[in-house]
C-alpha cells in the first residue's frame, strides 16, 4: 500500500483536476458568453472534423482529391486561430487549453499509484560458466561497433558470433548449435526480431535470456526495465545479475516478444520499395488497403469476440498502455500470461473522426485474452513479427505462454517507468472524496 503522504498527495491532485477541469469549461463562459462559447465550440470542433476528414481523404484517395485535402487540412487550423484572433478570444481558447491540461497533468498524478503493481520477482542465480551472444553489427545503425559490445563481451567471457553473412543467417540454428556446444546462456544484441528468435530457443531449452539494447528501438529492453542509451550496461549481467520471468507470444508456433501486426502496416511493410522510401510506399498503398482493395479480407477471433474484416489487427505478448492504438507505447509487466489486442475499421471520415476521439465505435476494439485466431480467404496472409515481414498459412494462432522465458537482467538498472493510467473521472472523484482511496487499488476502490 501507498504511504499517507502519498494518499494525501493524490487526492489534492485528483480535487486540483476538477478544480482546473472546471475552470476550462467556465472561462470560455465568464470571458466569451453563453453565445460566445457556443461559437468558440462550433469553430474549434468544426474545424477539428474538417481537420481530420480531409486527413483521412488525402489517406484514401489518388490525385488532385488527395493534394487538395491536404490543402483543406493544413488551412483548416490556420483559419480557425484567424477567426479566433479577430474575434480576440484566441486568449480565451489558449487559457482554456491550459487549465484542461492541467486537469489531465493532476489527474494522473491522482491515478497513478505509487505502486503500481506486484513488483515482478527477481530470482538470484550464478553467473553463467558459457554464455553465448549473438550479435548485429549492423543494427541500430552500428551502435555493436560504437558501443564496443563485442570486445566488453568478451572480457567477461562470453563467446561471440556478429551476423556478418554473407547471405541471411538462421539465427536461430546459430542459438541450437551454441546449446548442443554447451552454452548455459543465450543472449542477443540486436533488433526485437532477432531477439525474439533466440528467445524462443533459450525458452525451449530453459536457458537464461541476455537482451542487449543494441536496435534501432528495443522495445523489449524498454519493457525489460534496461537502459537504452548505452547496451554495454545490458552487459553486466552477466557476472552481476538476476533472473525475471517473463511471458512469450507464439504466432504459429514462432516466437514474439512484442506484437504482431495484419492488415494495412503488414501490407505495407512487405512491399519491397518499403525499405527505400517508407513515406512514398505508405501514400502510394494505403489508398488501396483503406478502400479495402488488398488481397485478403480478416477475420479476428479474440476469445469469444469476432471481428469481420478489420483493415488492421495488432497482437501484442501483454496489453500496451490504454492509450496506444499501434504498439508504440510501453508494457507496465510482461508477466500478465495474456495477449493485448486491438482492431482498427475505418470505412470513411466520420469512423475516423469516431477512432480520433476514442468513441465507442464499432470500429474500434480492445482485449486481452490468451489465444487469438486471425483467418482470411485466402491461403497464406502478410504478417508483421516484431517488424520483419512473414507470409503465413491460414488460419493464424496466437497463444501466450507464460513465464516461458527466463531473463537475465542487471541487477542495477533503470527501471519500467509506468504508462499512462486511462483517465477514470469516477474513479478519480472517489480519490477525491476518500483521501484512503489512495492507499487501494482500483478494484480494492469499488
Amino acid at each position: 500500500m501507498n504511504r499517507p503522504d502519498d494518499a494525501r498527495t493524490r487526492c489534492w491532485s485528483a480535487r486540483a483536476a476538477f478544480f482546473f477541469a472546471a475552470a476550462a469549461a467556465v472561462m470560455p463562459v465568464l470571458f466569451a458568453g453563453v453565445l460566445g462559447t457556443l461559437g468558440l465550440l462550433i469553430v474549434g470542433t468544426g474545424g477539428m472534423v474538417v481537420t481530420v476528414a480531409a486527413l483521412y481523404w488525402f489517406l484514401t484517395r489518388r490525385g488532385v482529391p488527395r493534394w487538395v485535402s491536404l490543402g483543406v487540412a493544413v488551412l483548416a487550423p490556420i483559419v480557425i486561430v484567424v477567426l479566433f484572433v479577430r474575434a480576440q478570444m484566441l486568449w480565451v481558447v489558449l487559457l482554456s487549453y491550459a487549465a484542461a491540461l492541467l486537469a489531465v497533468i493532476c489527474a494522473r498524478v491522482a491515478l497513478r499509484r505509487g505502486n503500481p503493481s506486484t513488483p515482478t520477482i527477481e530470482y538470484p542465480t550464478p553467473p553463467p560458466e558459457h554464455p553465448f551472444l549473438i550479435m548485429n553489427p549492423r543494427s541500430g545503425g552500428g551502435k555493436v561497433a560504437k558501443f564496443d559490445l563485442r570486445r566488453k563481451a568478451e572480457e567477461l567471457g562470453a563467446e561471440v558470433v556478429l551476423l556478418e553473412g554473407p547471405g541471411t543467417v538462421d539465427v536461430a540454428a546459430v542459438a541450437r548449435q551454441a546449446v548442443v556446444r554447451g552454452a548455459d546462456l543465450l543472449g542477443v544484441a540486436g533488433g526485437d526480431g532477432t531477439q525474439a528468435l533466440v528467445a524462443g530457443v533459450a525458452a525451449e531449452h530453459n536457458l537464461p535470456f541476455l537482451v542487449i539494447s543494441a536496435g534501432t528501438r528495443n522495445h523489449f529492453a524498454m519493457d525489460l526495465g534496461l537502459d537504452r542509451t548505452d547496451p554495454a550496461t545490458c552487459l553486466d549481467a552477466v557476472h552481476d545479475g538476476v533472473e525475471i520471468r517473463v511471458d512469450l507470444g507464439t504466432i504459429n508456433g514462432l516466437p514474439f516478444v512484442n506484437n504482431v501486426s495484419f492488415g494495412v502496416y503488414a501490407e505495407i511493410v512487405r512491399s519491397p520499395a518499403y525499405r527505400d522510401d517508407k513515406t512514398a510506399t505508405v501514400l502510394r498503398l494505403l489508398p488501396d488497403l483503406l478502400a479495402e482493395h488488398s488481397d485478403s479480407r480478416l477475420i479476428a477471433r479474440i476469445g469469444d469476440t469476432t471481428v469481420a474484416g478489420p483493415q488492421a489487427i495488432l497482437v501484442s505478448n501483454n496489453p500496451y498502455g490504454n492509450s496506444d492504438l499501434a504498439g508504440l507505447s510501453r508494457r507496465d509487466r510482461l508477466d500478465r500470461g495474456v495477449l493485448g489486442a486491438v482492431t482498427v475499421s475505418v470505412a470513411n471520415s466520420r469512423e475516423a473522426i469516431g477512432l480520433l476521439r476514442r468513441t465507442r465505435s464499432h470500429g474500434l476494439t480492445q482485449r486481452t485474452t490468451v489465444e487469438i485466431n486471425v483467418d482470411a480467404d485466402t491461403p497464406q496472409i502478410p504478417v508483421g513479427v516484431d517488424g520483419e515481414s512473414l507470409l503465413m498459412d491460414t488460419p493464424v494462432r496466437c497463444v501466450i505462454e507464460p513465464e516461458a522465458l527466463r531473463v537475465r537482467v542487471p541487477k542495477t538498472r533503470p527501471g519500467i517507468r509506468p504508462a499512462a493510467p486511462a483517465l477514470d473521472w469516477i474513479q478519480l472523484r472517489d480519490i477525491a472524496r476518500h483521501p484512503q482511496t489512495g492507499s487501494m487499488t482500483l478494484d480494492e476502490a469499488r
